[in-house]
């Protein structure tokens, strides 16, 4: 039987690695350790070595505190109003791109970045006009800034139900055309109607809030809102004269099916500040229409938003360079600070562990199941396993391939090489104080460079846990039992 050691695995758990699932930047003491195969030595590469700071390209216009706080840890190039092909020329150069609205992030983007783009912020909710499927093969994360246009949105909203409710566009309209139509506007009292909300997010939960200051009833229907939030769930019967207003996304309100409810009096008035086809073609008919309010998107257009915004998207953007996992990341994971912060050793660890086991299988492109084993005093919801799940698929596939895989692409990759991955926790007796006892990797149907590493059904065994904030092998599987490491 030959004999496994350190030596043989390049492996060592007490070396000092950077936490950085998501970083811009490789992380060096990792690599270092466990070696993987050279790849093209590129401008990218060049630019790493060299230390050099990332560049953002700003594609849309962003208010100047977003932009003096991304110059603080990057180069920013402003460049507005490119084409499809320019961005694609231009991509190739950057690490973060901004957008708003107006800008479409196609496959076509992604594929021209070559990998570097690591970061896409919106600076808004929507992320429509962003393909998530290619963001997320590429390995690039996509955050939005939804919490600061809010306020601006739901007074917006507001703004066309009182506008709407009292014919204000129409009145304007006929006065400045010479007309005094006292009779022909007159309007309708808010107090004591019933407004319905649909979708009770933080937009929605907003205009609730200001419309029952209107003395207003109100009922809601969001399928996903927490019922301590929502007042009440569920949308009365439709009836006749109902006013409906539209400051969310275009594509909510089918536009045809409301213009005919507008011309037989099922629907009383409507306010859209959002459409289906942004701007709307001039034959919109509903633009036209007597009974309909419209405003150009000016949902989140005041001046406290559109400075919240552009600080929200850079704080995203430049933390998600920076490694770190935005709270609002949209095609991964929400992993809040405090569990990231008590998993961060144990992120070390996964990723060890994948990369000693597959150093351990003769042929690694072959490996197709693994199960991963959490021992923990806690319950067996917790800790939340997704990110460690993510390092471990890092570990088994960079060593052996060109991949590079991060919190955002680790589980498509996965599901692309075919690897099938599964997860069990076990609750054992003890103290909760540590998130996890030992975490354990186990790659079935496999051989091994190392006879004493597989075991007689084919299955290499590796386990560690977290000692002192530090990641530690403590054993692995021989064909006679358990070897232990250095704990």
């Amino acid at each position: 039987m030959s004999a496994v050691s350190s030596r043989d695995l390049t492996f060592s758990l007490n070396k000092n690695i950077s936490f950085s699932p998501l970083s811009w930047r490789p992380s060096l003491p990792s690599r270092a350790i466990f070696p993987r195969r050279q790849k093209p030595k590129t401008l990218v590469v060049l630019a790493t070595v060299l230390d050099a700071k990332p560049t953002v390209l700003v594609a849309e216009k962003l208010g100047d505190a977003g932009i003096q706080l991304l110059k603080t840890f990057a180069n920013v190039d402003c460049s507005y109003n490119l084409s499809p092909e320019e961005l694609c020329t231009k991509i190739s150069l950057c690490d973060a791109l901004i957008v708003r609205s107006g800008t479409k992030v196609t496959r076509e983007v992604f594929e021209s970045s070559m990998g570097r783009l690591k970061v896409v912020g919106r600076a808004g909710v929507g992320i429509d006009n962003v393909d998530l499927s290619a963001a997320t093969e590429h390995g690039c994360l996509v955050v939005n800034a939804p919490t600061a246009n809010t306020i601006a949105a739901a007074e917006h909203g507001i703004a066309l139900l009182t506008a709407m409710a009292r014919n204000i566009s129409q009145a304007d309209a006929a006065i400045k055309a010479g007309k005094w139509q006292r009779n022909k506007y007159v309007g309708v009292s808010l107090v004591g109607k019933t407004l319905a909300v649909m979708g009770f997010g933080k937009v929605g939960s907003e205009v609730a809030r200001r419309a029952k200051g209107l003395g207003m009833h109100l009922i809601a229907h969001d399928p996903y809102a927490p019922a301590d939030r929502a007042r009440s769930i569920g949308v009365e019967l439709v009836k006749r004269g109902i006013r409906i207003i539209n400051v969310a996304r275009g594509g909510v309100i089918d536009e045809e099916a409301l213009l005919q409810a507008l011309d037989s009096g099922i629907v009383a008035q409507a306010a859209l500040d959002v459409f289906t086809e942004e701007p709307p073609p001039k034959e919109n008919k509903l633009v036209w229409h007597e009974n309909v309010t419209v405003t150009p998107h000016l949902g989140a257009s005041t001046t406290e938003a559109q400075e919240g915004v552009a600080l929200e998207i850079a704080e995203a953007v430049v933390g998600a360079l920076k490694g770190e996992l935005a709270a609002t990341a949209v095609n991964a994971p929400m992993v809040s600070a405090q569990v990231l912060s008590e998993l961060a050793p144990y992120v070390a660890l996964t990723e060890k562990l994948g990369r000693l086991a597959v150093q351990l299988v003769a042929g690694g492109s072959g490996v197709k199941f693994v199960n991963v084993t959490y021992a923990s005093a806690r319950g067996p919801e917790d800790p939340d396993t997704r990110l460690l799940r993510a390092m471990i698929i890092k570990g088994l596939i960079e060593p052996i391939s060109s991949v590079f895989v991060n919190l955002v692409n680790a589980d498509f990759t996965a599901k692309q090489r075919g690897l099938g991955l599964t997860e069990e926790c076990i609750v054992l007796d003890g103290s909760p104080e540590n998130p996890l006892e030992f975490i354990q990797v186990q790659i079935a149907n496999v051989e091994s460079k190392f006879a004493s590493a597989v075991s007689d059904s084919g299955e290499i065994t590796v386990e560690g846990r977290v000692k002192d904030g530090k990641p530690h092998l403590t054993k692995w599987l021989a064909s006679k039992g358990w070897k232990w490491g250095n704990t």
